[in-house]
């Protein structure tokens, strides 16, 4: 019998050894202010690499394992960079991330260097996918579309008169901010101020008194959920009644807590970069409820595009027959017609996602609420 166990556990032995590890990278922003958005990217990837050890994925007729290497860039450019590194001297086969656009941008370049793939799920800043790199892309709309979209909409739709922009300098905060100028500019619209803060501040009455003698209908925020929610309070304390808009950034689940009785229903309107309708809505309906029951959280906004990013990566190494980054980059650059739980993928020659939608969201009752899905 003990010639019998021997045996058995040298075929597993085997069997393991014969199993290639398959590195994929994840950074995102898991401690610090957006801390709650960098571990709903993090669960998500975790999410798809369980999912796809499930399946018994091969490559090239090889049995892979995946494995998750997670980091932390606390949303900050210089640790993102750090980040970065230490994922390239990992060897990772790829990366899905950065969240932020200040850490995605000077990330790229390292990636690039060691000819590592990254997809970003949520950077939006234009210049993310304007280096030249080819090994950079993204699974979601970028500042253009998406602030384009509000600016137009805060004219056309919410009839603003006297409309006030705030952006926290950020690469994001700045550029969702500048593109949604440009639109209100082109539709005609009237911009009353452009105020600044940063995404650490919490004390915003300076600002929003210079902006309350202006008489703003319509505030629009270029930054995230956790300066967005405290600047909401403190726009109720001066009695400052005006629609409050603001990209994917603010268009989270937890922004109802942030601002508590300050978010009336309806005064939000806000964009996320993706969109599903008809058919594709079961898809993500379907990611919503099996990430609910394996983390006992709710999504809170990038999280399907973090899945279906770490899903095209692994689909491309399938279709190269190899996890080598220069062998599988190729298949990557002309991915296509990838049915995803955030929709259809397909990338253009920077990188981009092609025919990217983005989807308005107002609250009602503390909760999201769909206005439209626009391409």
């Amino acid at each position: 019998m003990k010639h019998v166990a021997a045996a058995a556990l040298a075929i597993c032995a085997t069997q393991l050894m014969a199993q290639e590890v398959v590195k994929i990278g994840h950074v995102g922003p898991v401690s610090g202010a957006i801390a709650h958005l960098g571990k709903d990217n993090e669960n998500a990837a975790v999410l798809a690499v369980e999912e796809l050890n499930a399946k018994g994925i091969k490559i090239g007729g090889k049995a892979v394992k995946f494995e998750l290497l997670a980091e932390d860039d606390a949303g900050d450019p210089k640790q993102g960079t750090a980040a970065a590194q230490k994922l390239v001297d990992s060897k990772v086969n790829g990366v899905v991330g950065h969240l932020n656009s200040g850490t995605s941008i000077p990330a790229s370049k390292i990636y690039s260097d060691a000819g590592i793939p990254q997809i970003s799920p949520s950077a939006t800043n234009p210049k993310f996918t304007r280096n030249g790199y080819k090994t950079t892309f993204r699974v979601v709309a970028d500042d253009v579309h998406l602030g384009g979209t509000l600016g137009r909409y805060a004219v056309k739709d919410l009839k603003g008169k006297a409309i006030a922009v705030i952006d926290d300098r950020t690469a994001y905060g700045q550029g969702v901010a500048e593109e949604f100028e440009k639109a209100v500019k082109a539709a005609g619209g009237k911009l009353v101020g452009h105020e600044f803060t940063n995404d650490k501040a919490s004390d915003f009455m300076a600002i929003l008194t210079t902006l309350k003698a202006k008489k703003p209908d319509v505030v629009f925020f270029g930054g995230m959920d956790a300066v967005a929610g405290p600047m909401m309070r403190q726009m109720k304390s001066l009695g400052i009644n005006a629609k409050f808009m603001g990209g994917d950034g603010i268009c989270t689940g937890e922004l109802a807590k942030l601002a508590g009785d300050a978010m009336a229903d309806g005064q939000v309107v806000c964009a996320e970069a993706g969109g599903v309708e008809g058919q594709q809505k079961k898809g993500m309906e379907e990611f919503y409820a099996k990430y609910k029951k394996r983390f006992n959280l709710d999504v809170q906004v990038y999280a399907p595009y973090v899945y279906d990013a770490v899903n095209v990566m692994v689909d491309a190494m399938v279709r190269a027959k190899s996890s080598d980054p220069a062998k599988y980059l190729p298949e990557l650059a002309k991915t296509s017609g990838y049915k995803g739980v955030t929709g259809t993928i397909a990338f253009d020659a920077k990188g981009d996602i092609k025919n990217g939608a983005l989807t308005l969201y107002t609250y009602k009752g503390g909760k999201r609420d769909a206005i439209a899905v626009v391409r």
